[in-house]
């Protein structure tokens, strides 16, 4: 995955919605962590594998990677909020491969420590979780590229028609 090509796609997207609405001047790390917790939930419902109730089949692979990315979009927007740089982002999959739900908590947690600590140790380890999460979920790392990709034209198209 080519994070520097995505986080220069990043910036550019925070920078038009942020333009867009008046909010160069505000500090919007407690919104993104929400909305990254958000997407996180999100992603949990398509799979369902936490349904334990449900014989209901998971959402499509495709709808499952699509709010994957959503979910990378946060991380990457979190990571320009709290002032990263690429050469700080050398993200590392953990060693230990847990099973869907118990990584779904992990960066649940990972995502609420960065938020406490604003540290990039904290932001590397949420990173990494995720992308141990796209591993669980059977993603490769040119799935996700190419779905940031489409999913950033996505989002530009919403700006232009007042999402």
């Amino acid at each position: 995955m080519n994070l520097e090509k995505l986080l220069s796609m990043q910036k550019e997207l925070d920078n038009h919605i942020e333009t867009k609405h008046g909010l160069l001047a505000e500090d919007l790390f407690e919104k993104k962590v929400l909305a990254l917790l958000v997407e996180l939930g999100e992603l949990a419902n398509e799979t369902r594998c936490f349904k334990f109730w449900s014989v209901k089949p998971p959402s499509d692979s495709a709808v499952i990677l699509e709010e994957f990315v959503d979910g990378v979009h946060f991380i990457l927007s979190l990571g320009i909020e709290a002032g990263f740089d690429i050469r700080d982002l050398p993200i590392e999959e953990p060693l230990e491969s847990l099973d869907i739900n118990a990584q779904f908590l992990q960066v649940y947690e990972a995502a609420v420590r960065f938020r406490g600590s604003r540290s990039l140790e904290d932001y590397r380890n949420l990173f990494s979780g995720y992308i141990q999460l796209a591993s669980v979920l059977g993603f490769s790392s040119g799935q996700i590229e190419e779905a940031y990709i489409k999913k950033n034209v996505v989002n530009y198209e919403r700006q232009l028609k007042g999402y």
